[in-house]
């Protein structure tokens, strides 16, 4: 039984190196921006700059959060026809080589279109809401909009028109892909998504 018992734990070992190596691997970014070309230009612009309202920014966007929203558009738990299709064309390597290289790219700033309603989407992502619950967006995203790496993706000069659709999802149940931001937008009305995804667009 011994050779057997051996044989069987170098086998795994060997797995376990094989996984750690994957995982450790740094990403090819020229891979990366080749499968992007292919796949996603159309929609998130050359340079990851989408400049269609309703098309997110991607560029300068923390991969890690990238990854994660490609893999749940794959297995369908973030709800989205177009985006099941061509995230279900991608290896677990495509999505970290094209998320490593939009990483790399730098985002383009936007602009707020609405003085008077984008002082109310300050005072709410400085501020929260205090008498409903409503936690301030900068304690997640950062004063700046730029997020927290692994944890909180990056907002800063985000499209207007795909926040407040975002956000109207998350409210909705239409996206059900993060708890704490369908807690978050469960409690707001429209006037104040606008007013926040405002003043998104143009932090920076």
């Amino acid at each position: 039984m011994k050779l057997p018992v051996s044989l069987l734990c170098a086998a795994a070992a060997a797995a376990l190196s094989f996984s750690a190596q994957a995982q450790s691997a740094k990403p090819d970014l020229a891979k990366g921006s080749a499968m992007y070309g292919q796949v996603c230009v159309a929609c998130h612009a050359a340079d990851g700059n989408s400049t269609t309202p309703a098309n997110p920014k991607l560029a300068q966007q923390h991969p890690e959060y990238l990854i994660k929203q490609l893999q749940e558009y794959k297995s369908g738990k973030r709800d989205n026809a177009i985006m099941k299709g061509f995230a279900g064309a991608l290896s677990d390597d495509d999505m970290r080589n094209i998320a490593y290289w939009l990483a790399d790219q730098k985002a383009k700033g936007g602009a707020a279109t609405d003085k008077d309603l984008v002082r109310l989407g300050e005072r709410i992502y400085r501020g929260g809401i205090a008498d409903r619950q409503i936690a301030a967006c900068a304690g997640c995203h950062s004063p700046n909009g730029a997020g927290i790496p692994s944890q909180y993706p990056r907002l800063s000069g985000q499209q207007a028109e795909y926040t407040a659709t975002q956000l109207k999802h998350f409210r909705d149940g239409t996206r059900k892909n993060n708890a704490q931001m369908t807690g978050v937008a469960a409690k707001m009305n429209d006037r104040e998504i606008q007013a926040v995804s405002d003043y998104i667009a143009g932090l920076r």
